[in-house]
This record gives C-alpha cells, structure tokens and sequence, in this order.
C-alpha cells in the first residue's frame, strides 16, 4: 500500500475524479488532475535522486501546488516536512540538520527572502524552487514536474514513514515527530462526525505545516472525497470572510484567536461565515465569551476540537449535536471513533470522577516517537499510549475539561493554582480582549503570578477592570501580585500562547527589584 495512491487511487478517482479536490482563491484542481500532479512530482524528486525514507522538506505557500508536491513525496515513498513559512533561519538549519534532508523544495518567494541560504543550498544541489526566479544551480521544480511521466506509487508498509512534524517550538527548538502511512489513512473522524458528504467544502485557516490545519485542510477532506478550501497565505479575517463568501464551506476549522478577530470586524465581514453549518476551534483554549459572542452574532456553536502533532489526527469534539445550554464550563469534548483515553494521577492510577490527571492517549495514526530523542520518547511513549501531558477532568455527563499543561499547575501559598482559571474570569470583562497569566519567582523565591490583559480599548480601564474581578471573583491566593497591559499576547505559528515569553517580559521590567 502506499497512503498518497490510497487517497487517489482508481476506485476513489471512479466516483469523484471530476468533482475539485482543492480550491484556492480562483484557482481549483480536480480529483483525477490532483493525481497526476502527484505522480509527476514523484518521478521529479526521483529525478533529483530521492530515494524511499529520505526526507524532503517544503517551504511554500499552500496551494494545489504544495499539495501536489507534499503528496508527491509520500507517493515515491519519501518522507513529507513541510515548514513553517515564517520559520527563520536557524530554526531551517535546526531542522534541516535534524531531518538529513535529502532536498529542499521552495517556493522562489522565500528563495528570494534568504538568498544567502538559498545560495548556499543550490551550490550543494539541495535545493529545487518553485517558480520564475531560480538561484543559480537549483533546480527548476515546475519544469521538473512538466516533463516527467507520472511514475507508479512506491509499494510501502502501514508503519513506514510517510511525513514528519516538526513542533511550534514553544518552548525551544522544534522536534520533530515521525507519522506513518497508516495516519494519512485515518484521516477525518472529525469531519465524519459532522457529517461532511463528498462534493461538499470544507474550510480551514491553520496552515498546512501543522497537523491541525493538514488533517482538516487537506488530507481530511481528500479521503472522504470533499473540497479543501485553501488560503495561500496566512489567513486574515479580509481573506477568510472572501473565501468563506466565494466557496461556500459547510465546515471552517480555526483557531479561538482567529474567531475573536473576525468577531471584533463587523456585521459586515461576518456575513459570509452565517453560512456555514459547523465551526470547530482547536490549537488553544476556548473562551466562553468567544462562544457565546460567535452564537449572538453569526449564530451556530463553535466546537471545541483537542489534538496534539504526537496524535496528527484530532481526538476530542464538541459534539455536533451541542447545545448552548452544553457548551460551557470549559468543556473540550468527548472522544472521537478511533480514539482511546484514559487518565492518571500522579501514582499512574485513575482519578477520582471530578479530580485532574494526565491524559494518556491510543490511536492508529499515534507517532512513532520524536526524531533522534529516544529518551523523550521512552518518557512519553509506552506500550502504544502517548503521555499528552495536558491535564484534564472527565465530569459526569463524559465530557473532558482540559485544565492547563501539567507544567503550568502553580502552588501558590501551599495550594494549586491553575492559570486557565484566571485567565477565563478576567477575559469576561467588556474591557478586555484576552488575558493570560504565568508563574513569575519574586525576589524572595516564592511563585507569585502575573497577569496580561489586552485591552479593548483604554489601558487604564481595562486595567482597572482586571484588578476589579481578581478582587471581586478570586480568593486572595489566586490573585496576581502583577497585572499588566500588552498589546498583544505572543503566540506561535500555530496560535499557541508562549508563556515564556510573557515571564522573560515582566522579569525584564522588574530586573534585581522584583
């Protein structure tokens, strides 16, 4: 078997090969087009001398294109990276070191942003660019692809490598995760479950060198015969509300960041979104202001979604079926079909109902374990289950509640402190966009907490207004002995919030008299 031929193999190609198997801005390809596109980058990369295992890195935009090529490398039974478009260089060098990539193919927009690095890759004959601007001595990949005859799938086992992800780095370097054959073949539980039937669209905003935006963007779709509406570039609520209007989705997958910047657009720019039947939000927490903001104005649930890059594949849904009255509390889901959990305390035994643990998780498209990290995988991986190291309650009606990294738990005065907690009462506020808050070690060495706030508008106010509800809503040991005013939280490509870096602010600001 071979995933990439699996997806677009006759059988499949018989019932939908006409219908369009991704669309971008105005431009579309068809299922049966798709699949020659895949088999002529495969004999392309054979061309360059890639051979099965070796893995092939990918900076471009995602299009048709990218998709074509992506696929490509898994069907001559290389192994699939794609990066991050924003990646800078020493992350690029980490991970090409790391991968022992065998080429790099780039878009000539990112060739031209680095042309030292892009220089140096050709001379080596690593490096093929997608475009009309080449670095002397790269290789012309659209001229590559034009002239090869489609070439047959590499015949590869279930578990053999078929694509890596490389993590946000939220914490330091990237690591890479290694996925089988077998995860592109179980791709789209989640869009089965909300009914998704072939021909039909489906949206999302997360990039494709993420296994969220992969998943429900790309792979999703394609086994089960849908429409992956593609945003080349990174998404923004003037390009997310044009492709929403132009393509008509049934399902949009985002990040809850995104949702509250559509939100704080308009009327006008959410019009194209009341179309759409689902709305699922995965890669941070949820808000419940974000929620019910989202019900009042453009109507329907947003679905809370979990995964993680160890899993590829998503693995707690709100289910579809939810209620407002349901759709609360924190809740983030309820298990998908192939998806088993369970939870442990810090013994390894299950909780009481009602009582955190760690989440351990088994599913079919689970990662092999982390590239040349062997004593991270032994720590993490056992016997076939994967250590999440997301904290979580299961309540009585089943749902799961995810209560924060294991890491971010904070002893305050002899007693837990969970930041979500926090985070989700000032976040409220009229005054405040979002919050986020982190464990800071004052001068004395005890763990006190400090808090960001956005603000919706005046500083002042929502300062004041943050100050307001830790009185008010907080018993003393859970308020934060600094609050703080930005403009912004920082985030990784992926949405998620690096809390590091709020703490290496507030350090900064206090020096030696904190």
């Amino acid at each position: 078997m071979n995933a990439a031929a699996e997806l677009l193999a006759p059988a499949a190609l018989a019932r939908h090969g006409g219908r369009v198997a991704l669309a971008c801005g105005g431009e579309s390809i068809t299922y049966a087009a798709l699949a020659e596109q895949v088999a002529r980058a495969a004999a392309a990369l054979a061309s360059l001398g890639v051979r099965r295992g070796e893995r092939v890195l990918f900076l471009m935009r995602d299009t048709p294109e990218f998709a074509a090529a992506w696929l490509g490398a898994v069907h001559a039974g290389a192994v699939a990276v794609a990066l991050n478009t924003k990646l800078g260089e020493d992350d690029f060098r980490h991970i090409a070191a790391d991968s022992d990539a065998r080429l790099a193919i780039v878009e000539d927009v990112f060739a031209a942003a680095r042309p030292d690095l892009a220089a140096e890759y050709a001379r080596a004959g690593l490096l093929a660019v997608a475009g009309a601007s080449l670095p002397p001595g790269a290789h012309d990949w659209r001229r590559l692809v034009a002239r090869a005859a489609p070439a047959p799938p590499q015949p590869a086992r279930a578990e053999d490598p078929a694509f890596w992800l490389y993590s946000s780095g939220t914490t330091g370097k990237p690591k890479g995760i290694a996925h089988s054959h077998r995860a592109i073949l179980v791709s789209g539980e989640a869009l089965k479950s909300l009914g998704v039937q072939p021909g039909e669209r489906v949206f999302a905003t997360s990039k494709l060198f993420f296994a969220y935006g992969l998943e429900h963007g790309l792979l999703g779709p394609l086994a089960l015969g849908a429409t992956g509406v593609l945003l080349a570039d990174w998404a923004d609520p003037e390009t997310a509300s044009e492709a929403a209007a132009r393509h008509r989705p049934v399902a949009m997958f985002s990040v809850p960041s995104f949702y509250r910047r559509l939100l704080a657009e308009g009327a006008a720019r959410l019009a194209p979104f009341r179309r759409i039947r689902h709305f699922v939000a995965a890669g941070e927490r949820l808000p419940q202001a974000v929620i019910d903001a989202w019900r009042e104005q453009v109507g329907g649930e947003i679905l809370s979604l979990y995964g993680t890059s160890e899993a590829y594949c998503a693995c707690l849904m709100m289910p579809p079926s939810t209620r407002a009255e349901d759709n609360r509390g924190g809740r983030t889901g309820k298990p998908l079909p192939l998806t088993e959990l369970r939870l442990a305390d810090a013994a390894g035994a299950e909780p009481m109902q009602g009582e955190p643990g760690l989440l351990w998780l088994r599913h079919p498209a689970l990662a092999s374990g982390y590239v040349n990290r062997p004593e991270l995988t032994r720590a993490q991986f056992r016997d076939g289950w994967f250590c999440t190291q997301d904290l979580f309650v299961r309540d009585a009606e089943g749902y799961y509640l995810h209560q924060g990294r294991a890491d971010e738990l904070v002893k305050i005065a002899g007693q837990w402190v969970r930041p979500a907690e926090i985070e989700e009462a000032v976040g409220a506020d009229a005054a405040i966009v979002e919050a986020a808050c982190v464990s800071v070690t004052d001068a004395d060495g005890f763990e006190r907490l400090a808090l960001f706030v956005v603000p919706r508008g005046d500083e002042p106010q929502a300062l004041a207004a943050a100050e307001r509800v830790c009185a008010e809503r907080l018993p003393r040991y859970k308020r934060p002995k600094w609050i703080r005013a930005a403009s912004e939280l920082p985030r990784t490509a992926t949405g998620k919030l690096q809390r590091y870096r709020l703490r290496e602010m507030l350090l900064r600001e206090l020096g030696d008299g904190r």
